[in-house]
């Protein structure tokens, strides 16, 4: 599979994804990768309608994203993965999933979270799981939408005084 954009998004597919990075990457296929949304046929529905038929929206639990990722019938198709949280991108990688860098868009807030940047609120789990990517080597980096500047999570997190 020839991955366009690995995505940390807590909305999955909405607008910026399926216009802006799906249509600027030149992808196929966005792959909304949840086991919540996969197993909830309401949200299931609405985010296959998302695609607006320029890009084939899929909605798969981890475990068969990561199948899907290995089947060779998928090598040549470019796509977008989103994924709602920094565990959810680990558990890919444990998959088998390969990627060199991951794009956090956004992340709601929730009880319990603190502001990071002004679209992404973090947990101390999530902390730990960018911890965990980054010590596989992966980049990964803040940024919305494609016309707007990038700003490294890692560095983000120190400033913020989120690690040491």
């Amino acid at each position: 599979m020839d991955i366009k954009l690995l995505r940390i998004d807590s909305r999955l597919v909405h607008g910026q994804v399926a216009n802006n990075w799906a249509g600027s990457l030149g992808a196929e296929a966005i792959l909304a990768v949840s086991d919540g949304a996969a197993n909830d046929e309401l949200r299931k529905t609405l985010m296959l309608q998302t695609g607006g038929g320029k890009v084939k929206v899929h909605v798969l639990g981890v475990e068969k994203a990561g199948r899907v990722y290995k089947n060779p019938k998928y090598d040549s198709m470019k796509a977008v993965i989103v994924v709602e949280t920094p565990a959810d991108i680990v558990r890919l990688l444990d998959l088998g999933v390969e990627a060199d860098e991951v794009n956090v868009g956004g992340m709601t807030f929730k009880q319990g979270t603190k502001a990071l940047s002004q679209a992404v609120y973090i947990s101390d789990e999530d902390v730990k799981a960018f911890q965990e990517i980054d010590r596989r080597g992966v980049t990964q980096y803040i940024q919305q939408v494609p016309s707007t500047g990038r700003t490294d999570l890692m560095s983000a997190l120190k400033s913020k005084g989120f690690i040491s």
